[in-house]
């Protein structure tokens, strides 16, 4: 505590001017003589941060006065009580008006020390359990003035508590901020209460009131749950049975709400205020339908049933909603929207247009009038715009790309300034005011400075900095709105220089639609998107968009098309050749089309190495080098890093190009499957031996050698896109090393090299798959050779001498490679070959496989690796032959399926056509297991069964436009390799 000796001596050290502060203060018993008392520091600084500790102290002093003996209690709750302290000298600061309610009910200070603040999550879900219960209990059983002056009270001090929580940090900077979007929603929903307990005093008071239905539907920003301190709610009445009845129910409504708590305005209802006051549903329906103009419409996109019967309420929904969402295709929309804000704009008086917070120029409405024309727009094809909140609509409209992110976010911050600008004024008086303080007036705007909790900064008073803000806001929403306002998306399809594309709004989108795009309005926002602006980048992107669209349009997919160019023109923004390599080279952009209207692989890749783009231009780049060489230039580039992370973000970045440039030229056929599955494997192999490079490197002394050795797929130089590196590892301990030391320091270099090559990242998988080693999962990460030679000598089993058929030596130390295969020779070639007992195990194996591996609910005539005719039904039956008679037929000895099916075809083990039917079926599976990955981005073995994905992989096998013509030529050539595996492998 500080030393009292040492504390202010005057009360405008606390920022109180007034002749009798330092009389209301002694009176509180905060001030003694020449000095605060003892301990009422804290009370005296929270005063001075108050708006108007002026009008602060004046409330203060009030009522005491007005509790007389019961003003200890407060006293000293306000000196124990932080949360207390900064609600009620925020109000009393802020408000005249809420000091006058606390003075006329001076025990309802207590309703602003509870311990749980006001919180938007606990009200705004579910109303019955909050706001609603506590008004309508203040007006059980009560009619006329009690029932209006009960709902009064209890409405105020609800408002008192709201209030208190929103302006409480400025007084206590620790106190818990409550943002624009939660005071707003609070307010909304407390309105909502008091017409329910309004309809409630109603009920009691209209004679027969149980004859009618009545729904209360709100409007505008109770509506949207965005409403003011001080504002009319707007109101659509509906009503089903005696509509005299319910018409006397809704003013009797309307009589008690206005006054106790608001305006009840019903001017939005059909006809205005010559209209009825109640309709019934279909009178509604037919009006809207019917005679309805824009901007009912327009407002309609707020409303919401809030009160009254919920069953009418939710039908009514269920019938304007639609309408709401169809008014864009109306004649004129856009023009009329634009008219109707212009003719606000108009009324406001000339010397208050820059001073106007909701109707002037780059006022409130400006933000409103933008929002809800896009919504209207684009909300027909967007049902994640069909909101009724301003602000998160703005964030909708971010997120879908309808306003640039940067746009969404300064118009929201802005829009969010001048409505708590707005509440502060409303706040002062409880005035329905919108009107900012004169550049002269220095008290209204220091005060309003220190309500929203601006500070003075930088050499500028508290009111110079809010005048700074609020220019700048103003300027801001003004530049948005005619920016999005009188801009509209439309306009720039427009002005794409092609009579293709100068068409009306439902015009472009009826073409769009017939060139196949299946979501034209989406469509329409990515072409404004890329031509949006007057820079060259637009310019060029207009150029090319008319080409690009027809192109997209011969492709499986138009609308992903679309999607994935616009996606890779953002992220090639600032990329000076990018668009420049576009209008240059009529190849390239024929080539890119087809990939982006077919894959989701390559344009995911190709935002991340647009270095790949160029080679679109040269097919020769483009096939690229000999596929057995493919790894060394990624070697090479590794082994210049010293760095171990460096050393593997450059093994990725080489990896993730050269997996786009083969998946392009994959789907454009210009490389053999053979080239494909080499590349991928060689890729993967330079990735394993760069990373085990750099670990060594890293680790130091060096324990043993070691080596790698592809398994599987990886063994047979037989990768897909999706597939995984099956591996083993092998080590030899260095001279004077102990086996079981190597094995731990391999075992450490095997883990570390397996950590690096998994670690999160956007680009394709590098799964490191270990589990075909001895004794699998459970077994030793790293054996010796030695260790390896006693394993497989005694306990060996059928299964791993068929891995082992695909095992070769890919990495690290080559001698140590050498003599593990040739230490396995025997295991996977056994003399002899395998007797009938063995062929009997590996068909129960397979079979087995078949009935406990095919996922729940595949196609097992679709699915391409353990499907009927898939490709483990034909590398089962190669490695069946193998095992059986590599020992006498050397061709046999091979990784490769093709190859092995071709050795057994040459020594006469299968006819012609057998191998030629399994031939056709591993390659169709293999192609089309590719193709699945190419198309939707991830791994899969199942074929797609309808839809534009079917149509995107039939079109990557060369079956473009016929989708069910590739699948029955899928399942035709797998019934016919099926039924040689029949005979080959199962003997049957």
């Amino acid at each position: 505590m500080t030393d009292p000796a040492r504390l202010p001596t005057s009360p405008a050290r606390f920022g109180l001017t007034e002749s009798r502060s330092g009389e209301h203060l002694r009176a509180a018993g905060w001030w003694e003589g020449r000095r605060p008392s003892e301990g009422n520091e804290p009370i005296l600084v929270a005063l001075s941060r108050s708006p108007d500790p002026d009008l602060a102290l004046r409330g203060v002093d009030r009522l005491r006065v007005a509790l007389g003996a019961r003003w200890a209690e407060l006293d000293q709750a306000l000196r124990d009580d932080e949360a207390l302290r900064g609600r009620l000298l925020a109000v009393l600061g802020s408000s005249t008006a809420l000091s006058d309610f606390l003075v006329a009910n001076p025990d309802r200070w207590r309703g602003l020390a509870d311990a749980e603040p006001v919180d938007a999550e606990s009200f705004a879900p579910t109303l019955a359990e909050s706001f609603a219960p506590t008004l309508v209990a203040a007006v059980e059983g009560l009619t006329g003035t009690d029932a209006v002056r009960a709902l009064r009270v209890e409405y105020r001090a609800l408002l008192c508590r709201i209030a208190a929580d929103d302006l409480a940090h400025v007084v206590e900077p620790e106190q818990r901020y409550v943002n624009y979007d939660d005071v707003a929603s609070l307010l909304s929903d407390l309105a909502v209460a008091a017409l329910r307990a309004a309809l409630d005093v109603a009920a009691r008071q209209v004679p027969r009131s149980d004859e009618c239905r009545l729904a209360v539907i709100a409007m505008g920003k109770c509506g949207a749950r965005e409403l003011n301190y001080v504002s009319d709610v707007d109101v659509v009445f509906v009503g089903e049975g005696d509509l005299g009845v319910a018409t006397r129910l809704a003013g009797a409504v309307m009589q008690v709400a206005g006054q106790a708590c608001f305006e009840v305005d019903a001017a939005l209802r059909p006809e205005g205020k010559a209209g009825a006051l109640v309709r019934t549903l279909d009178g509604h329906a037919t009006y809207y339908q019917r005679w309805a103009r824009t901007w009912e419409f327009q407002a309609l996109l707020k409303a919401r049933p809030v009160a009254g019967d919920d069953e009418l309420g939710q039908r009514y929904m269920d019938v304007v909603r639609p309408l709401v969402w169809t008014a864009a295709e109306r004649e004129n929309f856009v023009a009329d929207v634009q008219a109707m804000r212009r003719r606000v704009e108009d009324h406001v008086p000339a010397g208050l247009t820059d001073r106007e917070l909701k109707l002037g120029r780059g006022g409130l409405r400006d933000v409103e009038f933008a929002v809800q024309l896009l919504q209207l727009v684009h909300g027909r094809g967007d049902e994640e715009l069909r909101i009724t909140t301003t602000t998160q609509a703005l964030a909708a409209l971010g997120r879908g790309g309808y306003i640039g992110r940067a746009d969404a976010a300064d118009f929201g911050r802005a829009y969010r300034f001048l409505r708590t600008l707005e509440h502060r004024l409303q706040l002062q008086r409880l005035l329905r005011t919108h009107l900012f303080p004169a550049d002269d007036d220095v008290a209204a705007l220091r005060w309003l400075a220190r309500a929203a909790g601006l500070q003075a900064e930088g050499g500028l008073s508290e009111s110079q900095v809010l005048l700074a803000e609020f220019r700048k806001r103003a300027n801001q929403v003004r530049r948005l709105h005619e920016k999005l306002f009188y801009r509209p998306l439309l306009e720039a399809v427009a002005k794409v220089p092609t009579e293709g594309l100068r068409l009306t709004t439902s015009q472009a989108a009826a073409r769009l639609s017939a060139l196949g795009y299946a979501a034209p309005d989406g469509a329409l926002k990515h072409i404004e998107a890329l031509t949006r602006g007057v820079s060259r980048r637009a310019r060029i992107q207009t150029a090319l968009l008319p080409v690009l669209l027809d192109l997209f349009a011969t492709t499986p997919d138009p609308d992903r098309g679309l999607l994935a160019y616009r996606k890779v023109s953002e992220a090639l923004a600032e990329t000076p050749w990018y668009l420049r390599l576009l209008r240059d080279e009529g190849t390239v952009v024929d080539r890119l089309a087809s990939l982006l209207g077919t894959s989701k692989f390559v344009p995911d890749l190709l935002v991340r190495a647009p270095e790949v783009l160029p080679l679109l231009a040269d097919t020769d780049a483009l096939v690229g080098r000999d596929p057995m060489t493919i790894g060394n230039p990624l070697r090479s580039a590794v082994s210049r890093y010293s760095d171990l992370d460096r050393a593997v973000t450059a093994a990725r970045s080489l990896r993730r190009q050269e997996l786009l440039r083969v998946a392009s030229a994959d789907l454009l056929g210009l490389v053999p499957l053979r080239t494909v599955c080499v590349s991928l494997s060689e890729v993967w192999v330079a990735v394993l031996q760069a990373a085990l490079d750099a670990v060594v490197r890293s680790a130091g002394e060096r324990l043993a050698s070691i080596a790698v050795i592809g398994m599987g797929r990886l063994g047979g130089r037989e990768l897909g896109y999706g597939s995984d590196a099956d591996v083993m590892f092998v080590c030899e301990p260095a001279a004077g090393v102990t086996d079981s030391d190597a094995a731990r320091y391999a075992s450490s270099v095997v883990e570390q090299v397996r950590r690096l090559l998994s670690a999160p990242s956007q680009d394709p998988p590098l799964q490191v798959d270990t589990d075909l080693r001895p004794e699998g999962r459970q077994g030793p990460l790293v054996r010796t050779l030695d260790s390896y030679r006693a394993y497989y000598a005694q306990w060996a089993e059928l299964w791993e001498s068929q891995a082992l058929l695909r095992a070769r030596f890919i990495g690290g130390d080559a001698d140590l490679g050498a003599r593990f295969i040739e230490m396995v020779d025997p295991v996977r070639y056994p003399a002899e070959g395998l007797d009938a007992g063995a062929v009997r195990e590996i068909r129960r194996i397979k079979a087995r496989v078949e009935a406990e591996r095919l996922p729940r609910g595949a196609d097992p005539s679709t699915h391409t690796k353990l499907g009927r005719g898939g490709l483990a039904d034909v590398e089962w039956t190669v490695q069946l032959l193998q095992l059986q008679h590599a020992f006498e037929v050397p061709g046999l000895r091979t990784p490769s399926t093709v190859r092995g099916l071709r050795a057994a075809t040459e020594a006469g083990l299968v006819s012609e056509d057998d191998a030629t039917a399994l031939t056709d079926a591993w390659v169709m599976a293999t192609k089309a297991r590719n193709a699945v990955v190419l198309v939707r981005g991830k791994a899969g073995d199942q074929l797609p069964t309808a839809g534009r994905d079917l149509a995107a992989v039939a079109s990557a096998m060369g079956h473009e436009g016929d989708p069910g013509g590739f699948v029955d030529s899928y399942r035709r050539t797998a019934r016919r390799a099926r039924a040689v595996i029949e005979r080959i492998f199962y003997g049957s």
